[in-house]
């Protein structure tokens, strides 16, 4: 069973005659190609960030269930799979991260994972000749379940492979190239390729995008294959019922002051997931947008989030993922006030500027990366994935627990009041990054954490 005790928590290096021969040739390794392998981690983001554009959770998704469903109440289910298949399991499978040999591997393996639901989701769609289905639905709800599922598990690997292979201070480096190249080679395939999909007559081109989105995650899986890695030793993995799993999460978050800290901003910013299917049709439904007004709103969107990533990137390099966190949770906390002041009547010709709100929404990326980036500071190299498993979690138990019912209410009552709520909520959430700790400035002794 797991005990505390006092151990050093952030990523403190240890200082060489304390090495044993194994470990100096192991870091020596790392070290060795760490240019190499930061360039192979920012293509495979790269890549995956073009795949993503034309799978964009605030707009391309919910449109595609609005034409074969079309429910606010459907819609809200969206948040709560997403978080589902983000937290669950990851938590189970931290301690097979963990004990890999090669972690690239697995980063390799569930990257190609991630086309299979949208390759089948692309045939299924290409094969209707109705597309109404009632099974329809029902289908897609599933594939996309087990997609983010995959998707967990490959976020998983990709932190877990970066606190391996790069050193603290060029993971903000990595975020920021990743960041930049990747939504300008994602808006780039868009504006090309998406723009004329959609503007297919019945949703015709949505064979093509979902098509698009698993050839692009299968070269992401090639890619992460090059990466260069010294394998870890053999240490076989614990047999852990879900019950376990949880506990040792609920260890983590009640034995880590500086975690739990962290973990209630997270759960406080997350909440914009709540309203994250509902941007579009605000702007569709009180605006009259269409659906090719949803490509620009992409473009801004990615565009953004090429603009944020360098941005917060060089803000933690320097200052601290905490600093970084703070900004961008406040700055976040804008997008549902200027989603509801763009849609009021108060802006004359609004659906003109509605794509300012998705140029916020950008936000949302990079914020969660910079707070897994902050998590991986918090605990040695080996508790790397027990700890982002537990902060994905975290991200996942306000969609889980209250974004159908967001849907509802969208549904029952005016816009305007869950979408200040959450504003209001994430706006806490800023507030409270004044009680984090910024783990560059830390003290060893001065942490503990939960051992195995």
């Amino acid at each position: 069973m797991s005990s505390t005790s006092t151990v050093p928590q952030t990523e403190l290096p240890v200082p060489p005659e304390l090495e044993s021969d194994a470990e100096r040739v192991r870091r020596e390794g790392i070290e060795t190609h760490e240019a190499r392998n930061l360039i192979v981690l920012a293509c495979h983001q790269i890549v995956l960030r073009v795949g993503w554009i034309f799978k964009t959770e605030s707009v391309i998704m919910p449109a595609f269930l609005d034409i074969i469903a079309g429910a606010g109440w459907i819609r809200g289910i969206l948040p709560t799979l997403n978080r589902m298949g983000q937290s669950l399991p990851p938590l189970i499978f931290a301690d097979r991260m963990r004990h890999a040999r090669v972690k690239s591997r697995v980063l390799m393996a569930t990257s190609i994972s991630m086309a299979i639901p949208f390759l089948l989701l692309s045939g299924i769609w290409n094969s209707l000749e109705v597309k109404q289905q009632p099974w329809l639905p029902p289908l897609f709800l599933v594939l996309y379940l087990i997609f983010f599922s995959l998707t967990g598990l490959n976020q998983l690997a990709f932190g877990t492979v970066q606190g391996k292979l790069i050193q603290v201070q060029h993971r903000g480096r990595l975020m920021g190239v990743a960041g930049i190249i990747g939504s300008v080679a994602a808006v780039t395939a868009a504006w090309f390729l998406l723009k004329p999909w959609l503007g297919l007559a019945n949703g015709e081109g949505f064979t093509y995008v979902f098509a698009f989105n698993g050839i692009a995650f299968l070269i992401a899986g090639l890619i992460a294959s090059t990466c260069r890695e010294p394998a870890d030793a053999y240490v076989e993995v614990p047999k852990r019922r879900l019950r376990d799993h949880v506990i040792r999460a609920w260890q983590v978050y009640r034995g880590d002051r500086t975690f739990r800290q962290a973990a209630h901003v997270a759960m406080l910013f997350i909440t914009i997931m709540f309203l994250f299917p509902h941007f579009q049709w605000l702007g569709r439904e009180k605006l009259g947008s269409s659906l090719q007004d949803l490509i620009y709103w992409v473009v801004a969107q990615n565009i953004s989030v090429g603009i944020y990533s360098p941005l917060l990137g060089m803000v933690a390099d320097r200052r601290g993922n905490r600093l970084a966190v703070r900004i961008a949770v406040f700055a976040t906390a804008l997008t549902p006030l200027a989603a509801i002041l763009l849609a009021s009547p108060l802006v004359e010709d609004g659906r003109r500027w509605y794509w300012l709100t998705f140029v916020l929404l950008g936000l949302v990326p990079v914020t969660m990366k910079t707070l897994l980036n902050y998590t991986l500071e918090l605990a040695e190299e080996t508790h790397h994935p027990r700890y982002l498993s537990t902060m994905t979690f975290c991200f996942a138990i306000p969609p889980l627990l209250f974004s159908a019912a967001f849907g509802r209410l969208i549904d029952l009552m005016p816009y305007h009041y869950p979408f200040l709520m959450v504003a209001g909520l994430i706006a806490l959430g800023g507030l409270l990054t004044f009680r984090m700790a910024e783990p560059r400035h830390m003290s060893a002794e001065a942490s503990t954490m939960v051992r195995d």
